[in-house]
């Protein structure tokens, strides 16, 4: 139950990244946005590191999981996902937030070999649903027109799904390993994954041109959802499977419309209501207290479940 909490604070701090992200935009170039992210997150996990004297080695298997955390997970996904907002919109970036868990949903079973429980399996669709109607503001291809600045969102999509492979990789790893020393890891490889394409920003003559406002708004995404934000989503991560993890992203895409009702003068509606009601009725069904065999268990291998 406790992951649980923790898994949703995490998840309404993340539903302002794409506000935040937006503002940065204005002022900032896409990769290199994600590369102030990662740089400020490293930082942060460093000092984490250090005051914990947290080491770890990594070997085989683990060594190349982090290896791809880092370059999906962080590069790729921060890089599509800042380009996705660029041609398109804060809204549909909140909408296609949906991309990421319906991915975990859907390969953690197959790659992991982990499965949701009766409440879960059928509180998933609830907030997968609901989530839907909140962003999209009705019924998509009903009462609403789906995807029309459909550039954009193919990039969002691309960027969920390399969200997604961040937490399907990471999840055996971090059954073994502490997440502060692999969560700064993955960003140092996310890192080196993004500084090419920040170069190429430079080349072309796009360089910041920093404002009060993007400064905040860059600051905040590297501390507080990149180098908190991960820390925080990992440790609860090593607790719970890839695929109940999933459920509560759909948290994400209710706070980004709030966050457009409060900050950006945007109305709530009765399809606001009617998806937040179903996402608080699916999340209610998952974060019932299940028994203790719910946490990760040391198991043989060649059982198709992950290894504690």
């Amino acid at each position: 139950m406790k992951s649980d909490v923790v898994l949703l604070l995490a998840n309404v701090v993340y539903g302002t990244s794409s506000l935040a992200s937006r503002i940065a935009l204005d002022a900032v170039p896409p990769a290199t946005l994600g590369l102030v992210r990662l740089l400020l997150g490293a930082l942060v996990l460093a000092v984490a590191a250090l005051a914990g004297r947290e080491r770890v080695r990594l070997h085989g298997r683990d060594a190349w999981r982090v290896f791809w955390m880092g370059v999906l997970g962080f590069a790729g996904a921060y890089a599509l996902a800042n380009w996705g907002l660029v041609g398109s919109t804060v809204t549909n970036a909140a909408l296609l937030i949906i991309v990421e868990p319906v991915v975990l949903i859907a390969l953690a079973p197959l790659l992991l070999g982990e499965r949701l429980t009766h409440r879960e399996a059928w509180g998933a669709p609830l907030t997968l649903v609901g989530a839907m109607i909140v962003v999209t503001n009705g019924i998509p291809g009903v009462t609403e027109r789906l995807f029309p600045s459909w550039r954009g969102d193919l990039l969002l999509v691309a960027s969920g799904v390399a969200y997604a492979l961040y937490s399907l990789i990471g999840r055996r790893v971090l059954l073994e390993h502490r997440p502060v020393p692999v969560t700064l890891l993955s960003i140092a490889w996310g890192i080196a994954g993004i500084m090419p394409l920040a170069a190429a920003e430079w080349l072309r003559g796009e360089t910041p041109r920093w404002s009060a406002g993007s400064a905040v708004a860059a600051l905040y995404l590297g501390v507080v959802v990149t180098g908190l934000g991960y820390l925080v989503w990992n440790s609860a991560l090593a607790r719970v499977t890839a695929a109940r993890a999933g459920i509560f992203l759909t948290v994400q895409p209710v706070v980004g419309v709030l966050s457009g009702v409060l900050v950006r003068g945007e109305h709530a509606t009765a399809f606001t209501a009617v998806g937040g009601s179903l996402i608080v009725l699916g999340l209610a069904a998952t974060m019932v207290p299940r028994p203790r065999s719910w946490t990760a268990r040391p198991v043989r291998e060649h059982e198709g479940t992950p290894r504690a």
